[in-house]
């Protein structure tokens, strides 16, 4: 395992992060297709024993269940000092006012809950997990920056927002002294590079770490194109990705798997490894259903790929809408 700063900040952290969306009871919340706590915990075992030390869950994932299966099994393989623990704000946790968004009320509920779900003090990275337009940033970025005076969080991040939203907070945080965002967690991959334009030089710009989730563009760049899955069968969100371009996305699908079979290596590895060599990547978060997800993840620092392989990837993409804010 390789070891990183994330942005310029202090903090390091693993080169791969386990995305722990997967780890939940299907029966909680939007995602049936997640796994049960006695198949999940596994996984994160694995994942300490390969050296990754980024965990990264929201509150809203299995309605709060993800954050507690990995609290448990945090507690039982690894020492809190070992990891870096994240968590995300923003989603609908309960009915009723101030059951989500990013409003004081809310925030201030959420962490609380989120420290007990999780069985710890405080969390490495405190994340909001979309923009709220309906909340002034002043008041979402007060009351992140009071939680980290409290210490409840070391640092806070952001995700999935526009290079004016993102640009806009980190501006009210510097203006009012308060705690500036030092990640940002975003779609980006072969089939996803529209924040290359503007958000990527912003953060490189702001010293911040890019934190890119969906690395593998939930799977497609790891499958031949027409095939599916029980997760993309079930799942709504994957449903209206990757549709933009498809004659495109199919011909850098097709780019993947050709090189990654002249590597003799697996299609994820190349994906990975991409996205590894972008010099504004910090940690991709990697999902792991299966343990050669996290093997393919950890090979992939070690793949070097060249200058021709590299355009061979890049040439079929078009540009796009951005999607995955909502």
């Amino acid at each position: 395992m390789k070891y990183v700063k994330l942005g310029t900040s202090g903090l390091e952290i693993s080169a791969v992060s386990l995305g722990c969306m997967s780890y939940g009871d299907p029966g909680r919340g939007a995602h049936g297709w997640t796994m049960p706590e006695e198949q999940s915990r596994p996984f994160i075992r694995d994942a300490l024993e390969l050296g990754i030390t980024m965990f990264d869950t929201a509150n809203i994932y299995s309605l709060g269940h993800s954050e507690e299966i990995v609290g448990r099994a945090l507690a039982d393989f690894a020492r809190r000092d070992e990891i870096t623990l994240a968590t995300k704000v923003h989603g609908v946790m309960r009915p009723g006012p101030n059951g989500g968004g990013l409003s004081r009320a809310h925030i201030m509920h959420e962490i609380d809950a989120s420290l007990r779900r999780l069985g710890t003090d405080y969390v490495d990275l405190y994340q909001i997990h979309r923009w709220d337009p309906t909340v002034p940033i002043e008041e979402t970025l007060e009351a992140l920056h009071d939680i980290v005076k409290a210490g409840k969080a070391r640092y806070i991040g952001a995700s999935s927002m526009h290079a004016w939203q993102f640009s806009k907070a980190q501006y009210v945080a510097e203006r009012n002294g308060w705690t500036p965002f030092i990640s940002m967690q975003s779609q980006y991959n072969l089939l996803t590079r529209e924040d290359e334009r503007e958000l990527h030089p912003l953060s490189v710009d702001q010293g911040v770490g890019l934190l890119p989730w969906s690395p593998l563009a939930r799977g497609k760049l790891t499958r031949d194109w027409d095939s599916t899955t029980a997760r993309v069968a079930t799942d709504k969100f994957s449903q209206i990705l990757y549709r933009q371009a498809e004659a495109e996305d199919r011909k850098i699908v097709e780019a993947v798997t050709s090189i990654a079979a002249a590597r003799g290596v697996s299609r994820a590895q190349v994906a990975l490894a991409w996205v590894m060599q972008r010099g504004v990547v910090s940690s991709p978060i990697v999902g792991a259903t299966k343990r050669h997800h996290l093997d393919d993840a950890v090979a992939a620092l070690d793949l070097s790929l060249s200058a021709s392989e590299i355009t061979q990837l890049e040439e079929h993409y078009t540009p796009h809408a951005q999607e995955g804010f909502s």
